[in-house]
């Protein structure tokens, strides 16, 4: 009986392997059976040497197929390189790849949205000036079999681009919201390389000398578009990156300096009585809100599943709002918005200096102001759906008004965002999380383009614990340095304002 059960034991194991390595091989024998592979799947055959390519050298593949994304008629793309890219056919949403074919002079005889198949045998990938490509072949490899396909243009960060360089590279990108650094005086030229920050890190735009807009004079900052290259290796990598025509810029203003950006909150108070839970703000230069007020709102979706139609402004127990309109801080002070308790984590913890409370609300027993908001003992979500923060200049907000910073966090459902007809959501600003436009195409809200899910601080605080935001703010001409990460601070009654105001905090710099 042992016997048979180690024999069991062993069939089991022998095909436990068995399946796990045919799972892993399946992708390359539907290779055989069509005879096109995609460029995920060719990507994984590279090991960092030089490789001939043939059907038994990439499991049965002869051809691949893609849509052209590099443009050679304004004369900015990389001599003799087509940039191609595609998606395996029963992939994943995010199986998006490009490579580049170096078939020389005869590379300009394609265009943006050509569909090309591309006979494989005899070519040899490897890595040429740090971009992964195909030498070896010839036009006569390629066969153009229709054009005006549809470009589908990804959206990254360049810290997520170095970070997943293969899922990039050679593809045709959007960076969003970035700057020239240093800055540009007035009737710089693309001519050349300029370096592009976005926040997040740094890109090398790269205008050839011959490209028709290269004595064209740049604009401050916006929304970018072109075909990303990563070369080096290890901390020494950077982007390359090539816009294919003027066209692919599109002018975005950066967001003014904020007087007071969001920099923690306090979701789950250690009471059971309500009006305890506030939000953190830095003042990024000296404020007197008597002369100049703000008004602030937090949105809870819990259980929501009407659209707000009135944006920020939508209230019952959807948004509740604060106007400040008294008290006074200096800019590098840390200041509090929320209940009347004005305590760090509830009752009998604590107090909170007044003088860095503004305008307190009991909003367990008063409306928000100007009407936004019922009356609430849940201020600020602790679970369920995404909830959010905005501060806005002024007291009277409109749904159209465009808040000075905003955050989400929390859960991914809630009924956030409609594109109608009509449109209707809360509106987002141009943070460390969001952009305004991708490309050309405006994207107001939170929810809408690429300021979907991913863009709010996943989770919740642990129960009573401060929600530390922790980046760096450009205290001069506004925008982030580094974006604000989220993390937990778990409080006591004990807790005194140095947990809360140090180590990990947002901090201003001059510049």
């Amino acid at each position: 009986m042992k016997n048979k059960l180690k024999y069991f034991l062993l069939l089991t194991v022998v095909v436990a392997i068995y399946t796990s390595c045919k799972r892993d091989d399946d992708y390359r024998y539907k290779f055989s059976e069509s005879g096109f592979i995609s460029n995920f799947d060719l990507r994984r055959y590279y090991k960092n040497a030089d490789l001939p390519l043939n059907p038994e050298a990439i499991g049965g593949a002869t051809s691949i197929r893609g849509v052209v994304v590099s443009d050679f008629r304004s004369g900015n793309s990389v001599p003799g390189l087509i940039a191609l890219q595609n998606s395996r056919i029963n992939g994943t949403a995010d199986s998006l790849r490009g490579i580049s074919f170096n078939i020389g002079t005869a590379a300009s005889n394609f265009v943006p949205g050509d569909s090309l198949h591309i006979k494989l045998d005899g070519g040899v990938l490897k890595r040429v000036d740090g971009i992964l490509q195909i030498t070896g072949l010839t036009s006569s490899a390629i066969t153009k079999v229709a054009s005006g396909r549809t470009i589908k243009l990804q959206a990254a960060n360049t810290n997520t681009i170095l970070a997943n360089p293969d899922r990039y590279e050679s593809t045709l990108v959007a960076i969003n919201n970035a700057v020239y650094d240093p800055e540009p005086t007035i009737g710089t030229v693309y001519s050349g390389d300029k370096i592009l920050n976005d926040g997040f890190g740094v890109a090398t735009l790269r205008t050839s000398a011959n490209a028709t807009f290269t004595n064209t004079a740049i604009q401050p900052s916006g929304n970018f578009t072109g075909i990303v290259y990563v070369t080096g290796s290890g901390n020494s990598k950077k982007i390359e990156y090539r816009m294919r025509t003027v066209d692919d810029f599109f002018y975005v203003p950066m967001p003014k300096l904020s007087p007071a950006i969001i920099s923690g909150f306090l979701v789950d108070p250690n009471s059971t009585d309500g009006n305890y839970e506030y939000i953190q703000f830095l003042a990024t230069k000296d404020i007197d809100f008597a002369a100049t007020p703000f008004s602030v709102y937090t949105n809870n979706n819990a259980g929501a599943t009407a659209f707000p139609t009135l944006g920020w402004n939508t209230g019952a127990l959807r948004t509740y709002k604060f106007n400040l309109t008294s008290g006074s801080v200096k800019k590098g002070q840390f200041f509090y918005v929320g209940g009347t308790g004005q305590r760090i984590n509830g009752s009998g913890s604590t107090v909170i200096a007044a003088s860095k409370w503004i305008s307190p609300v009991d909003y367990t027993k008063v409306p928000g102001a100007n009407g936004v908001g019922d009356v609430t003992g849940n201020l600020l979500a602790n679970s369920g759906n995404v909830a959010g923060v905005a501060i806005f200049e002024g007291t009277n907000i409109t749904p159209s008004t465009i808040p000075l910073d905003v955050i989400f966090y929390g859960g991914a459902g809630g009924s956030f965002y409609t594109a109608g007809p009509p449109e209707y959501g809360l509106r987002v600003t141009i943070t460390d999380k969001f952009a305004t436009y991708a490309g050309k195409v405006p994207q107001e809200y939170y929810g809408k383009g690429t300021n979907d899910i991913s863009k709010r601080f996943a989770g919740f605080p642990t129960a009573i614990s401060f929600a530390k935001l922790g980046g760096v703010y450009k205290a001069t001409k506004g925008g982030w340095e580094s974006v604000r990460t989220m993390t937990s601070v778990v409080l006591s009654n004990t807790s005194v304002l140095n947990d809360i105001e140090t180590g990990g905090v947002t901090t201003l710099i001059d510049k």
